[in-house]
């Protein structure tokens, strides 16, 4: 096993001396040795000492819930440690669709809100103070801690676990509130179902129903011009949803309209053929929530009837039984009629290829100096991405057909001089540099 870092101690002398090492390994590694040697036989001491080991009786998934009812979970103790434990505390935790109807003076309440891939949560831990000897006997509470349905609730999680110490509470948890209704003591009783762990997870499903729908987006624009599209997914409720761990999420399908290309994706967007298939940010959706895709478009080409489309993925979803809103249109209105492509002027001054600033032609166009994309160039035309001061696809004053002083091909014969000075500097300074590296390298 290599020797630790902060173990070894390394010395450097000057020139013509042999670098050394003073490792301190063998009387540590003999020290730990010892300690390890001590270690492994303190669990085996500690497994003989009595101790109690508090588990709960199954509870089985609790299904067909309504709205606006309370059921009790069935909550059994058990000690099947060797000795008594003074005390015991039942917690409680349940989602955000379910809630308690009535806590006990010797139970305090508090929440802890959603954060990371963590749900919002309720919670309850309830004070026994009682003996609850080991055995086979169970112990439940004399008045079930009862829990509700809320209008909400439609997939939700219920946990309940046993300590024979006070559990810590999440960091993010609000100050505890003890409860108002009359305190609560377990009582015994026999059976309780099979009790082996501290904690157990009970899934709860309500009769309810979520309708998600998506909404589309209308656009409007120039060919090429780049624009914004958003579409929306929703839960409109009245349920939040919550999905298991290994069950698959809702995926939105984003096709954007003929004649356009996405230039920037959402970011929970992946391609998908012609399409864009979009996920959710979390494992649940609460009710009147959902995700806005954004995507920048750039309009290509004008096509007649150009139509996209939103629309749910195909999972089954037994709670949404509305289908009419699982898809939406993207609608697309190119005005503007030819813009960047569109046909070249004959050299006026003001029309939809040329003049002063037009798309293909004028002061600044992309192809041809004032008066036209395809006039023969003069002292009077602007700067354009191919053509210097005066030029065309012709030639001006001075000018080639590929670029002016810096054309987007290559630079002026000017610069190569100086670029090739450059290039000797770096060369220069890196012989520098290597020759003081080897200086540096013999006074070692």
């Amino acid at each position: 096993m290599p020797t630790p870092p902060h173990i070894r101690r390394t010395t450097r002398t000057t020139r013509n001396s042999r670098t050394t090492s003073v490792t301190a390994v063998a009387a540590i590694a003999a020290l730990s040795g010892a300690g390890l040697i001590a270690l492994g036989a303190a669990p085996t001491a500690v497994a003989d000492e009595p101790a109690p080991a508090l588990v709960l009786g199954d509870i089985a998934p609790i299904d067909g819930v309504k709205p606006g009812s309370s059921f009790d979970p069935p909550v059994t103790v058990s000690n099947k440690g060797t000795e008594a434990a003074d005390k015991v505390w039942v917690y409680y935790s349940v989602t955000r669709g379910l809630d308690y109807a009535a806590i006990p003076s010797n139970c305090q309440a508090h929440q802890v809100p959603s954060y990371d891939e963590m749900t919002e949560k309720s919670n309850v831990v309830c004070e026994f103070d009682q003996s609850v000897a080991p055995g086979g006997v169970g112990y439940v509470p004399e008045k079930p801690l009862s829990i509700k349905a809320l209008d909400r609730a439609l997939h939700d999680d219920l946990r309940v676990s046993v300590s024979d110490t006070h559990p810590e509470l999440d960091e993010n948890a609000t100050t505890p509130v003890a409860g108002t209704a009359p305190p609560v003591k377990l009582v015994e009783r026999q059976g309780g179902g099979k009790a082996t762990e501290s904690a157990v997870d009970v899934p709860v499903t309500s009769v309810n129903t979520a309708d998600y729908q998506v909404t589309g987006a209308k656009l409007a624009g120039r060919v090429g011009d780049t624009v914004a599209l958003k579409v929306k997914f929703t839960n409109a409720g009245p349920a939040w949803v919550l999905t298991g761990y290994e069950d698959p999420l809702v995926s939105v399908l984003v096709t954007p309209p003929a004649g356009t290309s996405v230039v920037k994706a959402n970011g929970y967007c992946e391609p998908k053929g012609k399409a864009y298939a979009c996920g959710v940010s979390q494992r649940w959706i609460d009710e009147g929530k959902g995700e806005t895709y954004t995507f920048q478009l750039k309009i290509d080409k004008q096509v007649a009837g150009a139509k996209g489309s939103v629309a749910l993925s195909d999972e089954a979803r037994p709670f949404d039984p509305d289908k009419a809103n699982d898809k939406a249109a993207i609608t697309l209105d190119v005005t503007g009629g030819g813009g960047a492509s569109g046909s070249s002027g004959s050299g006026g001054s003001s029309g939809s290829s040329g003049g002063s600033g037009g798309s293909t032609g004028g002061s600044g166009g992309s192809t041809g100096g004032s008066g036209g994309s395809s006039g023969t160039g003069g002292s009077d035309g602007g700067s354009s991405a191919t053509g210097g001061s005066g030029s065309s696809s012709a030639g001006g004053a001075g000018s080639s057909t590929t670029g002016g002083d810096l054309a987007t091909t290559g630079t002026s014969s000017s610069t190569l001089p100086i670029a090739a000075a450059a290039g000797a500097a770096v060369v220069a300074g890196a012989g520098i540099l290597f020759v003081v590296r080897r200086r540096a390298q013999n006074r070692d």
